[in-house]
């Protein structure tokens, strides 16, 4: 499960594939954005009418009528031009890409999306301050701290979410903004060694996760550890969901 501390954004997908249409909604509510689907673009249209979405994620075949047209419909439209489409490609294909740029799409991107870039192409048109990284809720064992003046006392925490940037530290002793502290925790058959900046500190019923606790930063850690939380990060979001083929 995705951390939540903002506004629900709604994602109109529109694919005539039910079962992509399935991995994706299952994939986007798991990112926590509200979803919306439709068949194809004439019913996609007739949803609008009624409730406009944050945000439209299109294929381009469909049936009746293709998703640039879709798209052309939409920009011509006064009520849907300012309306972010995104564009859902089977294949690589510079010459629709161009096309789909010049009509005004915001992003043009090749099935199967990765969740991550799908998750900050989504963040970066819809968000004026957009999250780079995916944040999860885990329940996760972390060591905070070496014993050192500067680390401060070593003592194991659990961390409450996860995410290649950094994590949230559930404490009833929070250190200062700024205070640098070494970190260290297992996944995935791995020793996880980082040192992480603390960004913010909470008492109970503050800040975004109502627990007393503290954001934390990495700005030291290896690329292959990055690596490791970015995997399990992915694996934890769609491991039971099945990728249509």
């Amino acid at each position: 499960m995705v951390m939540r501390d903002r506004e629900s954004r709604t994602v109109l997908l529109v694919d005539g594939s039910a079962s992509i249409l399935l991995y994706l909604a299952m994939l986007l509510q798991r990112l926590e954005y509200r979803v919306v689907t439709a068949r194809n673009a004439e019913e996609a249209l007739q949803m609008m009418e009624d409730s406009l979405p944050t945000i439209v994620l299109t294929e381009l075949s469909l049936s009746s009528m293709s998703g640039i047209m879709f798209l052309k419909r939409m920009k011509d439209h006064p009520r849907l031009k300012d309306i972010p489409v995104v564009i859902l490609a089977s294949e690589i294909d510079p010459g629709m890409q161009e096309a789909c740029s010049r009509m005004g799409c915001a992003a043009y991107l090749v099935k199967p999306v990765e969740p991550s870039v799908l998750f900050r192409t989504i963040q970066s048109i819809s968000e004026s301050i957009p999250r780079e990284h995916i944040r999860l809720s885990t329940s996760l064992k972390v060591v905070v701290g070496d014993g050192s003046p500067i680390g401060g006392s070593r003592r194991t925490e659990y961390a409450t979410a996860l995410s290649e940037g950094g994590l949230y530290v559930r404490t009833l002793y929070p250190q200062p903004r700024n205070t640098l502290t070494p970190v260290q925790f297992f996944l995935k058959d791995r020793d996880i060694v980082a040192k992480a900046v603390v960004l913010y500190s909470c008492n109970l019923g503050e800040g975004p996760f109502k627990e007393p606790g503290m954001g934390m930063k990495f700005v030291e850690i290896s690329d292959s550890c990055r690596e490791v939380i970015k995997e399990f990060i992915k694996e934890q979001l769609v491991s039971d969901l099945a990728l249509p083929g």
